[in-house]
């Protein structure tokens, strides 16, 4: 992941090195040639304080590792000299300075003409003592600068994080709004980067909570509009039940149309109501296993009306979770349960307590569910089978999906196995042993 204030930080410290390179690169140039400046001026004097030495006396005092050598030239005649110079000139009689190679190394050297005492004073000073001489004076200098670089890239990323300071605590106020909450921010804007920001996210909250209470007021409309139609359908189909006693294949097929409609309404308004924005859920100490047994107890007259076998098993297990939304979870996953076991099937149903927290486990003797749609099964409106599986029971395929919110609502996760049956599948929702936070 991309970091704003890395970003910053290398940009930064990579201009100002570049910049410090250049500018050293530079300042070692110039340093260097006023470097050369000086010790030509330093041969200078010396060649003039030689001139003034008396002719014909030869100076042999200066050792063969010395880093100046000279000689002194008289009508063609050496005159004096050092002792580390050869027998002839160590460069042309040409006033001004140059550059000669002798005695293995390469030297600087001045051609001096005395006219006072009438006298050639070659002067020749050793370059690389000159130079190395030099460089340590300029990187003795340079060096502390180089040194401070990781020092500013330190003072760099405490600016750049204390300037994004205002952006995190932004970020920190955003992340701890609820799902439900669509106030305002309350944050001090005082920066005017973070003021359109700012302005731009109210704007778009206001708007989603605009929206949303769009949709709660049409699911609550829709909800009452839905249901009385229903409740009246099936009030007229008792009623002409009471007056034709006979019952017809018709007559059994609107029921069961109207009971399809009825389930898929509920659905529908629990899926709405199992959504985070509008999950206010009020999380109590639940005793898993007690409330499955009240579930599978409610729901045990679909089983018998198929001859199934329904068998539970449990332990007291306890945990923090809203006991609507868990009720809505085990009824989904039993009436999917009954709905692809055929007649006689079987159907466990088992809580217990397990290494990573409490399992809640679902299992079927059906025909199963194919390992690659294993995960697709809780998406809204998917369906194994596409339309009609071959229990010849219809379904609206929201079911799972909203099994599979509740299971996100309480951390908790849920996965698909094969069941110990011959066939079928397993259904286990595991729930953590402990929640720190409630979405």
């Amino acid at each position: 992941m991309k970091s704003i204030r890395v970003f910053l930080v290398a940009v930064i410290l990579s201009i100002i090195t570049l910049f410090i390179f250049v500018a050293a690169l530079k300042g070692y140039q110039s340093s260097m040639q006023e470097a050369d400046r000086l010790f030509d001026k330093q041969l200078l004097d010396t060649a003039t304080l030689i001139a003034n030495l008396p002719a014909g006396q030869s100076v042999t005092k200066l050792s063969n590792n010395s880093t100046i050598a000279f000689q002194v030239w008289q009508h063609g005649t050496l005159v004096a000299a050092s002792a580390n110079v050869p027998e002839t000139a160590i460069i042309s009689f040409s006033p001004g300075f140059a550059y000669s190679n002798f005695g293995g190394y390469r030297w600087r050297t001045l051609a001096y003409f005395d006219n006072d005492n009438d006298h050639w004073v070659l002067a020749a000073e050793r370059t690389d003592l000159r130079y190395a001489l030099a460089e340590n004076v300029i990187l003795e200098s340079i060096f502390p600068i180089f040194i401070s670089i990781p020092l500013l890239g330190i003072l760099i990323w405490l600016i750049v994080s204390r300037g994004l300071r205002p952006l995190q605590k932004f970020a920190n106020e955003l992340e701890s709004k609820q799902a439900d909450d669509l106030s305002p921010l309350t944050y001090p804007f005082t920066y005017q980067e973070l003021k359109q920001i700012g302005q731009s996210s109210n704007r778009l909250l206001e708007r989603l909570e605009t929206s949303l209470l769009r949709e709660k007021q049409f699911a609550s409309d829709a909800a009452h509009e839905l249901r009385t139609p229903i409740c009246a359908l099936k009030i007229q189909l008792h009623n002409l039940a009471d007056d034709r006693p006979e019952e017809t294949a018709g007559t059994r097929e609107l029921t069961d149309t109207i009971d399809r409609l009825g389930h898929v309404v509920e659905q529908i308004l629990d899926l709405y109501r199992s959504s985070p924005d509008q999950f206010n859920a009020s999380f109590t100490n639940i005793n898993l296993t007690t409330l499955a047994r009240e579930v599978v107890a409610r729901e045990y007259e679909r089983f018998d009306s198929k001859n199934q076998l329904l068998e539970f098993e449990g332990e007291d297990c306890f945990l923090l979770g809203d006991q609507f939304a868990l009720a809505t979870l085990m009824q989904n996953l039993l009436s999917n349960a009954s709905k692809y076991t055929p007649e006689g099937g079987q159907i466990n149903v088992s809580v217990h307590y397990s290494d990573s927290g409490i399992d809640l486990v679902v299992e079927d003797s059906g025909p199963g569910i194919p390992e690659d749609e294993r995960e697709t099964v809780f998406e809204r409106f998917y369906r194994v089978g596409r339309d009609r599986h071959a229990s010849g029971e219809a379904g609206c395929g929201l079911g799972l999906a909203i099994v599979k919110r509740i299971v996100e609502l309480h951390a908790a996760s849920i996965s698909i196995r094969p069941s110990g049956f011959t066939t079928g599948t397993a259904f286990q929702v595991s729930f953590p042993l402990t929640r720190k936070s409630v979405l």
